[in-house]
């Protein structure tokens, strides 16, 4: 059952089942960020925090065979330009609350790149759990192109995790545009598929997420983010305190005795 929710003038969502779809809805400039999208963006991550039986993977994309082309220039840098530090500040925070509302939303997130991927709109793909692109998926972190540090939204930090320190450290310093085939290469990107398939891969495999057990996933991806700054003794620990947990679920039992009676399991979240 295909449920949509209110869109902003920016965006598009839509929850078929258990899956969320987010499509970036400015086809006509490759889908820029402007002060609101973040904002809204922000906060939908956010309430997801609080839909987690109910959704259980998320689809982030663009209209019109682009991703993202970043803050939109006008309505944004321009902007930008005439504050003062303490209206910076409150910019630079809030996008990145942005990715931290996607690290740290329990559901899985899957971005679907095709064409222009760049600035803000590389980050967004980047802090995704998940990365399919198309042959023409251009991404670019060319935040120095316009004078600025690479060091924007969290991507010294996650970057270098996905793709090697040196190949970040390129990236950021250039700003020059990864090709698809180098992001498949380096782990950007988990699949390429051609455009016309990207869409119904990127849904798939949520679908394919959203039937597993929906407690081990969310903690799967808490673990991912929190044991960076771990060390391994210290990761252990944690890792074998969230098994225990996970093995007290519902879920657990179903699978053991699906696994007995030679069935597939039905995973139902609890």
């Amino acid at each position: 059952m295909t449920q949509p929710a209110a869109n902003s003038k920016h965006f598009q969502w839509e929850r078929t089942g258990r899956v969320g779809v987010i499509t970036l809805n400015r086809p006509e400039r490759k889908n820029p960020l402007t002060f609101d999208s973040y904002a809204e963006l922000r906060d939908l991550f956010r309430s997801l925090t609080h839909q987690a039986s109910e959704i259980r993977a998320i689809v982030l994309t663009g209209a019109g065979g682009n991703f993202c082309s970043g803050g939109d220039v006008h309505e944004i840098i321009g902007p930008l330009t005439n504050r003062d530090l303490s209206g910076l500040r409150e910019f630079t925070h809030m996008t990145g609350d942005l990715v931290k509302a996607m690290r740290h939303c329990p559901q899985p997130i899957i971005a679907a790149v095709d064409g222009v991927c760049a600035g803000a709109g590389a980050i967004l793909a980047m802090a995704a759990d998940f990365r399919l692109g198309t042959p023409r998926a251009k991404t670019a972190f060319l935040f120095t192109r316009v004078g600025l540090a690479g060091c924007d939204m969290g991507a010294c930090a996650i970057l270098p995790r996905l793709i090697g320190h040196g190949r970040a450290a390129e990236l950021l310093y250039t700003g020059r545009a990864m090709l698809a085939e180098e992001g498949l290469a380096w782990g950007f990107f988990s699949r390429l598929t051609a455009p016309d398939d990207l869409i119904s891969t990127a849904r798939e495999l949520a679908r394919e997420i959203a039937a597993g057990p929906t407690m081990a996933h969310a903690t799967t991806k808490r673990m991912l983010h929190e044991e960076w700054n771990m060390a391994i003794d210290a990761a252990i620990e944690a890792e074998a305190e969230a098994q225990a947990h996970c093995m007290q679920t519902g879920d657990f039992r179903r699978a053991y005795q699906a696994f007995v009676a030679k069935r597939k399991p039905e995973f139902k979240g609890d």
